[in-house]
């Protein structure tokens, strides 16, 4: 268990993505959600090292588990990417959306793994976005709410962001639980 101000090993020594410098080829406007896919990497797969699959699927207190939070961030941002490129939802989005709550028992190397791999097909499409569409207009849901291309990006890193810090604290108490 980590002390107060500590982190698993190796991170410490690394400083968070954003403080890495630019990402190549990426527009600067952009960047914040491959900093905050690179970042919910590290925090997940260091926090949740050694944790059983039980614990990942513990509800503490009632709160949402581990791997309903990693499940969650992996199938929101591919959600949102839909929106991003202007799409609909498909019945498999809203399926996969309607079956979140309810996972138990994925182990936490696919679980990451998972993760991993909607986030890289994410990056790949973040990469190609031209800066003269950043204020296109889109828009979210079945209301078909308006937002832009910009204000999506943001959701996505910050939306991401929430997640790990509930999937954290969550690792933490079923930790101190088990």
């Amino acid at each position: 268990m980590w002390g107060k101000g500590s982190y698993p090993k190796g991170m410490a020594n690394l400083p968070e993505p954003w403080m890495r410098g630019p990402i190549a080829g990426v527009h600067p406007l952009c960047a914040p959600v491959l900093y905050a896919f690179q970042q919910a990497r590290e925090d997940l797969a260091a926090y949740t090292e050694g944790l059983a699959t039980a614990s990942l699927w513990a509800r503490p207190y009632g709160s949402g588990s581990v791997g309903f939070h990693i499940l969650h961030i992996a199938g929101s941002t591919d959600r949102l990417m839909t929106y991003l490129r202007g799409a609909e939802l498909t019945a498999g989005q809203l399926e996969v959306l309607g079956a979140e709550a309810g996972a138990s028992g994925i182990s936490r190397d696919e679980l990451l793994a998972a993760m991993d791999r909607v986030f890289r097909e994410a990056e790949a499409a973040v990469r190609e976005i031209a800066p003269e569409t950043l204020t296109a207009a889109r828009t979210v849901g079945r209301k078909r709410l308006p937002t832009t291309v910009i204000g999506l990006l943001t959701h996505i890193a910050e939306h991401t962001q929430r997640h790990v810090g509930q999937a954290i604290s969550a690792a933490k108490l079923a930790r101190v639980l088990a």
